[in-house]
């Protein structure tokens, strides 16, 4: 399977709605509610950064390895968000 930048957006936005609605008891996202901050592909691997409207501080990073052919999500949770003066 040859993956272009429509079918890994697509591909990012079901997965990780799969993952959150499987993760999630009370609300349902769907695909198009998940927003993609990040994509590029170097060589023949793909990553992304996305995330949902979801109050639960999550985010996910995506990637599809080309040479194996295989999906990888991984999901993190924000713990904190300091500002720092210089």
């Amino acid at each position: 399977m040859d993956m272009d930048y429509k079918a890994f957006e697509r591909i990012v936005r079901i997965s990780v709605a799969d993952y959150t609605n499987r993760a999630a008891l009370d609300q349902v996202v769907g695909p198009n509610e998940v927003y993609i901050v990040w994509m590029c592909k170097t060589l023949q691997n793909w990553k992304a950064l996305a995330a949902t409207p979801l109050p639960d501080n999550r985010y996910f990073e995506i990637t599809f390895n080309g040479d194996k052919k295989e999906l990888y999500l991984d999901a993190y949770q924000k713990e904190s968000n300091e500002a720092t003066k210089f």
